[in-house]
């Protein structure tokens, strides 16, 4: 856990001025885990209990935003009750984080992470209808009439999914390749709208997600946002 001077934790928690919060310090005013402090080396961290004048002192946190590069066999969730490896495994910080939205295990791809959890209620609600765009790869030939369908929409068990967007990069009678785009969240759901033509998807790779790209990014790799990816994606509107 990581260790900061007290006058410091007590500035970030927006108490007061580190000059000030030393007065403080030296005052008898503050206690750590109900012990009064006056020295200035003294340190905390996020687990000890801070008062100012009787009253618990709560650190707040900065907003962190990472784009990550899911591997495989990972799953996206904050723990599993069967012991397999998260996407949470992946990334070094002190900061509570979860992921946006899923991925699914057998899927690789670009995956935001972050703790603001305003933004991610409002990317992952179907009314911003934040586009996804993957790279998939499926055994079998995709004619141009599968590609329409794709497009205009597939009756799943779910309900019919939204009109798609979709490019052919590469076919051959074993093999296909194509970048489809969605902006509906339903379980599983490239890998079932290919399902539904019997194309068993052999690959699936989120390359986009809204104005974020995966670009180069290293397998199972990652990296903060910049502050322009993050002035995008807050920017994203309701539909």
């Amino acid at each position: 856990m990581k260790e900061e001077r007290l006058q410091k934790y007590l500035e970030h928690a927006g108490v007061a001025s580190r000059r000030k919060s030393e007065e403080f310090i030296k005052a008898g005013r503050v206690k750590v885990n109900g012990k009064l402090i006056t020295e200035m080396g003294f340190k905390v961290t996020k687990d000890d209990k801070i008062e100012v004048d009787g009253k618990i002192i709560a650190e707040k946190e900065s907003k962190v935003y990472y784009l990550l590069h899911k591997p495989l066999n990972y799953i996206t969730t904050t723990d599993d009750q069967f012991g397999r490896k998260t996407v949470l495994d992946l990334i070094d910080t002190n900061q509570r984080v979860y992921p946006v939205g899923r991925l699914d295990y057998d899927s690789s791809g670009l995956l935001l992470i972050t703790n603001d959890g305003g933004l991610t209620n409002k990317l992952i609600h179907p009314s911003y209808e934040v586009w996804k765009e993957y790279l998939v790869e499926v055994n079998g030939f995709l004619d141009n009439n599968t590609l329409r369908a794709l497009e205009e929409g597939v009756s799943l068990e779910d309900g019919k999914t939204a009109p798609a967007k979709i490019r052919l990069e590469h076919r051959t009678k074993e093999k296909s390749k194509a970048i489809i785009s969605i902006h509906e969240g339903k379980n599983r759901q490239v890998r079932r709208m290919f399902d539904f033509f019997n194309l068993d998807v052999l690959s699936l790779k989120r390359i986009k997600f809204g104005p974020l790209k995966l670009g180069n990014l290293g397998y199972g790799k990652y990296r903060k946002l910049t502050d322009y990816e993050i002035q995008q994606i807050k920017r994203i509107k309701r539909r």
